[in-house]
């Protein structure tokens, strides 16, 4: 072997060793991490499976945005209105939160996914009967 050539195995092995080190710290962090609190809904059920909608929703709802402006197509089952009357979130006064409260349905995984909701920048973030 030349010479330094030891040294360059050993400080590699320990390099790997570090890094298998610290994928099972990391692993161990991840398993730990704090997760959003997601409100119920108050209907019986939603549209589509708790998953499904978890990570299809803004499909959804881009496809009815886009039959109810180009088409003029209005269909409840998957518009932002049944949405919120579904999901909204009371605050103490008895009244829905609008998406302004970080208790807002829509904003405890937006939050935590740090992914914007551009919906409430023209639409009401809370149902039409408060």
């Amino acid at each position: 072997m030349a010479p330094g050539g030891t040294r360059i195995v050993v400080l590699v092995i320990m390099l790997a060793g570090m890094s298998c080190l610290s994928s099972e710290i990391y692993a161990d962090d991840a398993t730990n991490a704090l997760l959003p609190v997601i409100p119920m809904g108050q209907g019986e059920s939603c549209v589509k499976d708790t998953d499904f909608m978890r990570r299809n929703h803004m499909e959804l709802l881009k496809h009815q945005r886009d039959e109810t402006t180009l088409k003029g197509v209005r269909e409840e089952q998957y518009s932002l209105k049944e949405c919120l009357n579904c999901h909204a979130v009371y605050g103490p006064d008895a009244t829905a939160v609008t998406v302004a409260d970080p208790m807002h349905f829509c904003r405890s995984c937006h939050d935590y996914a740090a992914v914007s909701i551009d919906c409430f920048q023209c639409h009401a973030s809370r149902p039409e009967t408060d």
